[in-house]
């Protein structure tokens, strides 16, 4: 037989083994050679990593001591220092001039109230006619808190009832389709501007006629207050049965804070809150005439 038939039977005989193939094999630095193009995400994330790794998540690594941090950072950290610095001054000088024009401290007295002596007070607003006894009472020489004595001002009555009284003229002037908060605003403003005036005019007056009194700008403005008591009744009364009823209670309302304040207002104590230190004085009046 030709030896070429030999071996093409031989061939045919035996089975073919695959043929290798040498695979280069990648070196760390180096691409993929079939890689269309080059990889560079993850030397970026290796090099961000690496620059995150100190701070840790991303942060920066906190100074180890203050000098390293305001080296750090000196114009933002001594922009800081400068601004505590002025605010704790500015803090100092308030504490230390605010009782100076607004006696913080002494305003406590007047707010010193209960629900009892709120109900006495303004049934003492409405009918002062009955009452006997308009000696301000004292303990150790010293004024007691206005909840142990009816006679004594408060600012809590007229405080609530410059609020209400604003609030009820709302209500007024919505019934007549005339509310907006314009007139809402205008309302309380001359309210709180007429209170003003009124305590101007009796200081001035009291100026001008040399009388030594120990009441207080604060006092005044707690028995002027209680006018707004009556001008809530007034309204009320008004929106309820008209204009008579409106003229008949805020009438019955003017007499009666006149007959409440006529009393008071010489049994003024001169040792008061706002005048520590003073001489004692009492007053007793047996009615509003006696």
């Amino acid at each position: 037989m030709h030896p070429a038939g030999l071996t093409a039977a031989a061939a045919a005989g035996t089975p073919r083994l695959p043929s290798k193939r040498r695979i280069p094999v990648s070196q760390p630095g180096m691409a993929d050679p079939h890689q269309l193009f080059d990889d560079t995400s993850s030397a970026q994330s290796r090099g961000y990593g690496a620059q995150r790794a100190p701070g840790g998540l991303g942060y920066p690594a906190a100074s180890a001591t203050p000098q390293a941090a305001f080296l750090a950072d000196p114009v933002s950290n001594m922009a800081m220092a400068y601004g505590s610095s002025l605010a704790a001054q500015g803090k100092e000088l308030v504490d230390k001039n605010i009782d100076r024009f607004i006696p913080v401290t002494k305003l406590k007295y007047y707010f010193a109230v209960d629900t009892m002596y709120v109900g006495r007070k303004l049934g003492l607003l409405f009918f002062p006619y009955l009452h006997q006894d308009w000696e301000v009472q004292y303990q150790q020489d010293t004024p007691v808190a206005p909840r142990f004595d009816v006679n004594a001002p408060d600012l809590y009555i007229p405080a609530m009832a410059f609020i209400t009284y604003v609030l009820v003229a709302g209500l007024a002037l919505g019934t007549q389709d005339r509310f907006s908060p314009d007139l809402l605003g205008l309302q309380a403003s001359s309210a709180l501007a007429w209170l003003t005036v009124e305590v101007v005019a009796i200081l001035l007056s009291l100026y001008l006629v040399t009388v030594n009194t120990d009441l207080t700008t604060i006092d005044l403005v707690a028995f002027l207050g209680y006018k707004y008591v009556g001008m809530i009744g007034g309204v009320l009364m008004g929106l309820l049965f008209g204009k008579i009823g409106y003229y008949l209670v805020l009438g019955w309302c003017c007499v009666a804070i006149f007959v409440f304040m006529f009393p008071l207002l010489p049994v003024a104590y001169a040792h008061n809150p706002s005048t520590l230190g003073g001489r004692s004085r009492r007053i007793t009046r047996s009615g509003p005439c006696g």
